[in-house]
């Protein structure tokens, strides 16, 4: 039972500006190696941001900028199990690969916090942040610091592994299933577009994983006016593309509804491709 747990701040609201990062190596319930380092983020610091990690301007100085640990990224994360609690981490380095150009990593994500709201149904829909759920499990740590938010997420994994008495495999499969099985269903998101929104009569697909929850988003481009379904088809016009799992693209760059819908758009059909950041502005303008 291996896993590699990561933690990553920013200096600002821009998931790119990555200002620290710590990961973590388990096996069989142990730590057996960890890392941690200052990153200069090349970017301006936010006095919220600070206040969060208390990571101040001059104490990056002169520390390896986000290329240069791209190595040990690629140590402890390629081909590996990757748990961190919450999409926040998994998009922000997925921002920051963007930023510098560097080639993905191929990772397979476990967000920590998905298994726990189906772990501890009681935490579901409120008290699931990393310091809640710390508390519940009895494990201290320093909040807000890369290295032991990347330990805290390990421990918080492996104390839901022994609650639910599922492994890391067993709970692969499980964070893609609704929290309450009984009650909801895993049928895809799909949702019909409000008439008296500036969007209307567009169709709109989700690809990836995005840092806001599905529904909410489906909820976002639905009240836009976007009719809002599962699969691209030749309805299609608008595609959000979230972050990907690059296993799950099985040697491919893009999604396989990314490159259908780059296909079609090459056919000539007008479809706009979006990342997530661009589809809530549009839709928040769109309201």
């Amino acid at each position: 039972m291996k896993f590699t747990a990561i933690d990553l701040e920013t200096a600002n609201s821009d998931m790119a500006s990555i200002c620290q990062i710590g990961m973590a190596r388990f096996e069989d319930g142990q730590v057996v190696s960890e890392w941690s380092t200052l990153i200069d983020p090349e970017d301006d610091f936010d006095s919220m941001n600070v206040s969060i990690h208390g990571i101040e301007p001059h104490m990056v100085r002169g520390k390896p900028k986000l290329p240069d640990v791209v190595d040990t990224l690629r140590e402890y994360l390629s081909q590996n199990v990757c748990v961190c609690h919450t999409h926040f981490d998994r998009v922000a380095l997925h921002r920051g690969f963007q930023r510098y150009e560097l080639a993905p990593i191929p990772i397979c994500w476990l967000d920590s916090a998905r298994v726990v709201r189906r772990t501890w149904k009681d935490l579901a829909w409120s008290g699931y942040g990393l310091a809640n759920v710390c508390e519940r499990i009895g494990y201290a740590f320093k909040h807000h610091d890369a290295l032991e938010d990347a330990k805290a997420a390990g421990h918080v994994l492996l104390a839901a592994f022994k609650e639910s008495q599922q492994g890391l495999e067993e709970w692969q499969k499980r964070v893609a299933l609704p929290i309450d099985l009984e009650r909801s269903s895993s049928i895809p998101v799909h949702r019909d577009g409000n008439p008296e929104g500036d969007l209307y009569g567009n169709v709109l697909v989700f690809t990836g994983a995005l840092e806001m929850i599905r529904a909410d988003a489906a909820d976002l481009a639905a009240e836009a006016g976007c009719k809002v379904e599962p699969s691209v088809t030749k309805r299609t016009t608008i595609l959000v593309v979230g972050s990907q799992d690059s296993w799950k693209l099985a040697g491919h760059e893009k999604s396989s509804k990314h490159r259908k819908a780059e296909q079609l758009a090459t056919g000539g059909q007008r479809i706009r491709i979006l990342s997530e950041l661009d589809f809530r502005e549009l839709g928040n303008l769109a309201h």
